[in-house]
């Protein structure tokens, strides 16, 4: 572990490899599980105002578990997440014509309707952030269904942390990225 400014991070992001394999996963990672995506605060009311322009967006099904549960829920320990289809789904899923899942939210922002792409938790995968008082952990999360992911990312040579680029910018800046990459360069 390394620290970066006010974040601890695991070296797994710069030693293992990660790139997305949608052709093989199908999208489990938003399918599988029994927890919605991470959400903040702030993203819990993004996703209120941004409902109306991503339910068109939205399967049936999606629409029932939002309109039941809320845009999002907050767990028994007081974290935000995405609800659920059924304890499994996120209710923000969709699946395309060869039934990989894919994310309404991103599909309405690739459509022009909203200027948000995805909560940052869904974006950063394979990382996940823990926030405590004093910190942010940043962390790399080996899950078994992504195991094609990581071979992918082994055969090109693309780190988690060059792959999660775009929202690791979008989490913690332009400036951080960079000190992560000094790092990075002198860990080889």
């Amino acid at each position: 572990m390394f620290q970066l400014g006010k974040t601890i991070v695991s070296e797994d992001i710069i030693e293992k490899d990660f790139v997305c394999n949608l052709s093989a996963c199908k999208g489990a990672c938003c399918i599988d599980g029994d927890a919605g995506a991470p959400l903040d605060s702030e993203e819990t009311k993004i996703l209120k105002d941004i409902y109306p322009k991503v339910k068109p967006f939205l399967r049936k099904e999606g629409i029932a578990a939002i309109e039941a549960q809320g845009t999002h829920i907050t767990t028994e320990f007081g974290d935000f997440e995405t609800p659920l289809i059924d304890g499994a789904d996120c209710a923000y899923v969709i699946f395309d014509n060869k039934k990989t899942a894919l994310c309404g939210i991103e599909e309405a922002y690739n459509q022009g309707e909203i200027s948000w792409k995805k909560p940052v938790s869904c974006h950063l995968y394979p990382i996940r952030i823990k926030d405590y008082s004093e910190f942010s952990a940043v962390n790399y999360d080996k899950w078994e269904i992504c195991d094609d992911a990581c071979a992918l990312g082994k055969e090109l040579q693309v780190p988690v942390y060059k792959f999660v680029k775009e929202a690791l910018i979008r989490k913690f800046g332009e400036d951080w990225y960079t000190e992560l990459e000094k790092v990075a360069e002198t860990y080889k």
